[in-house]
């Protein structure tokens, strides 16, 4: 049960959310563009990005000198049905 109230309270930070929004939409990002679609700091985007990876909710692989990051299975999971619900209002 701890892990899946952390995996939930990730995507309860509106930042890691446009985050989780925006890695749902591509492939994968690293986090310069990704701070450049949520309109944030690269370095608070590189934290919460740390705090998704921590919760299970994304992963990254390094490709060269960039560190690209992708949702997870059960980030997708998560963020369908925290989307659904707002879809539904």
């Amino acid at each position: 049960m701890e892990e899946r109230a952390a995996a939930a309270k990730a995507l309860g930070d509106p930042t890691r959310l446009a985050i989780a929004l925006a890695l749902a939409a591509g492939e994968s990002a690293c986090v310069c563009d990704l701070a450049w679609i949520v309109g944030r700091d690269e370095r608070l985007v590189s934290h919460h990005v740390r705090l998704l990876k921590g919760a299970g909710m994304a992963r990254s692989e390094r490709d060269g000198k960039m560190v690209m990051y992708e949702l997870t299975a059960r980030g997708r999971a998560l963020l369908a049905a925290v989307a659904a619900d707002v879809a539904a209002r």
